[in-house]
């Protein structure tokens, strides 16, 4: 189905698309936007939730199962806590970023009238020839504050510029495609699979497939808070589409698509993880079967939430969850391979 050059390009070029958009859970607007925009460009049904999730209805060939896939838009990041008297922002965590790996980095500051400043997320003890602990200091969260790129020298400086508590911080992405066909990032958990969902809606649409069933494709926006399947479409599978972990006592690489067994939340349905691996060993996609102890997903939530729906999960292997995030072009067609196989496209 996939010429690996021009989906190479589709694909990284879809990731990029996504990932310069700042979308931290509860501030996900502007990214939903641009999926919708994507989805009805290429001639799909799509809605929105009330909560905010973007569903893509994908018709099938014959009547029978109800069919779901679900990548989340969402993000990690950090809001406004409080103002300290000499102008810097204290902040608290959305979602669960590696906070040490924010020491330095650039952000947006959005305010709620819709103005945005940039900054630099710094320890408090932020020069070490000031600062006696410039380099033992915890990187925790209320040892970091933001530096506004603004002449202000007190809280009511920072105020008259419109900025308060609860507004968002987002940090710098960072975004980077090589040569050798590394996609580098923060935030590939998740948009590095909502890129490969997208990619293989286009597919589908320009080679004239259909999936066997009815599927919606489901893009959510509260998964790194916990409650983004919560409110998914009844469906008779779900499979979410987010990220294999790399690393230690765990086989999956950056290369292949990983299939969770089990993750924190419980195993997940037997016979549809089995009928996932016997469609990679059986059509030489590259794969890795885990564990994953430290994870959750929308499956999970879509359970707790009383969904009546077989779950599994799949997704490209992402080395730094969480942190400097990497994966390979090889992982993320491994996944669009694996989902196109599921979907049975004719």
């Amino acid at each position: 189905m996939l010429d690996t050059q021009s989906c190479r390009t589709l694909l990284m070029d879809t990731a990029k698309r996504l990932l310069t958009i700042d979308s931290p859970s509860g501030f996900t607007h502007r990214a939903a936007e641009e999926g919708e925009a994507m989805a009805r460009a290429m001639g799909y049904a799509v809605r929105r939730t009330n909560k905010g999730n973007l569903i893509v209805s994908v018709p099938g060939r014959e009547p029978g199962k109800r069919l779901g896939l679900c990548a989340h838009i969402d993000t990690l990041g950090l809001m406004v806590r409080s103002i300290t008297a000499d102008g810097m922002l204290k902040i608290t965590k959305i979602g669960g970023p590696i906070l040490p790996t924010l020491d330095g980095e650039y952000c947006k500051i959005y305010t709620r009238d819709g103005r945005v400043y940039t900054g630099t997320i710094l320890s408090l003890s932020p020069a070490v020839h000031v600062y006696d602990d410039a380099a033992t200091r915890p990187r925790e969260e209320k040892e970091l504050a933001v530096r506004i790129d603004e002449k202000v020298r007190s809280k009511a400086d920072v105020e008259a510029l419109g900025i308060s508590a609860g507004d968002y911080v987002c940090f710098d992405p960072k975004t980077v495609v090589t040569d050798s066909g590394f996609l580098k990032s923060r935030f590939i958990d998740d948009k590095g699979s909502a890129a490969c969902l997208f990619t293989l809606l286009q597919l589908i649409k320009e080679q004239g497939l259909s999936p066997r069933y009815n599927t919606q494709v489901c893009f959510t926006v509260h998964e790194e808070v916990g409650h983004g399947g919560a409110t998914l479409p009844e469906v008779d599978e779900l499979l979410a589409v987010d990220m294999g972990c790399v690393g230690e006592d765990l086989t999956c690489s950056e290369y292949q698509v990983s299939i969770c067994a089990k993750d924190s939340a419980g195993p997940f349905d037997y016979e549809l993880v089995t009928r996932l691996i016997n469609l990679a060993k059986d059509n030489g996609i590259d794969y890795a079967v885990d564990i994953y102890p430290h994870y959750s997903s929308d499956v999970a939530v879509a359970w707790k939430a009383g969904r009546d729906t077989r779950g599994a999960l799949i997704g490209p292997g992402v080395h730094a969850s969480h942190g400097m995030e990497r994966t390979h072009f090889d992982g993320m067609k491994a996944t669009i391979d694996l989902v196109g196989l599921y979907l049975e496209l004719a």
